[in-house]
């Protein structure tokens, strides 16, 4: 009896000894699915963040290229109204500054009766100042900047200009893109691109002895300072203001 017993007890033991290690290995495969499968999720979130952050970055830079793109048809714009007006034409020179140091001009345009020192804004939104404020507001959409007051600014390089023509009057000019709207009203000399032919056309300069305005241009083109070094100058004198 013992002995028919004796395999079948040493079968069961068996059966019991080897029940943990299945138990132990089925946790096992258990843990590393779980460890997988909470792999994949954080790779997946990681996927994810990635994806919305290439194309933030894509819309990013869409958007700064096109309102690159925008802003060079708009120089060429400029550039071809004030060629309607006069064939006398200065564009981003260096001239010395009016207080010292140097300063920069967009654009200088000789008409019949005097020079326009005219500075343009690549602008997009709304812009409020008044023509006594040091500060104007610029928004466009949820960025709010504070910049100079461009009619002081350009004053300043309206009479660096003058002080080398002392005898032709300078006119003070500012351009704003079509694409800015004003929130507040502006001098008659702050206009928008559409309306600059129709000012240039219009504008009355003081008196002057006209005769002399191409001699006096010619003094102006040689006092204009374009080259590398000057502009080397001029921006660092920018980094230390």
């Amino acid at each position: 009896m013992i002995r028919r017993l004796l395999p079948y007890s040493l079968s069961c033991a068996g059966t019991l000894i080897i029940l943990p290690s299945v138990a132990a290995n089925g946790t096992a495969h258990a843990r590393v699915a779980t460890g997988l499968a909470g792999t994949d999720i954080g790779m997946l979130v990681i996927a994810i963040g990635g994806a919305l952050l290439l194309t933030l970055a894509c819309s990013l830079s869409a958007t700064c290229l096109a309102r690159r793109f925008r802003e060079r048809i708009d120089r060429r714009r400029i550039r071809r109204i004030l060629r309607t007006g006069s064939a006398d034409l200065l564009h981003d020179f260096i001239l010395p500054g009016a207080y010292g140091g140097l300063t920069r001009i967009d654009h200088g345009v000789l008409t019949g009766k005097g020079i326009f020192c005219i500075q343009t804004k690549h602008y997009h939104g709304t812009v409020s100042g008044k023509a006594d404020d040091p500060q104007w507001v610029h928004v466009d959409g949820s960025h709010r900047k504070i910049f100079l007051n461009p009619l002081i600014q350009n004053e300043g390089r309206a009479r660096a200009l003058q002080n080398v023509v002392p005898d032709v009057p300078v006119a003070n000019l500012v351009v704003f893109m079509d694409t800015i709207s004003f929130a507040t009203p502006m001098e008659d000399n702050v206009i928008h691109l559409r309306d600059l032919e129709n000012y240039l056309a219009n504008f009355t300069f003081e008196p002057c002895a006209a005769a002399g305005l191409n001699d006096t241009w010619l003094q102006l083109k040689a006092a204009a300072l374009t080259d590398k070094e000057s502009r080397r100058d001029f921006n660092a004198q920018l980094s230390f203001s």
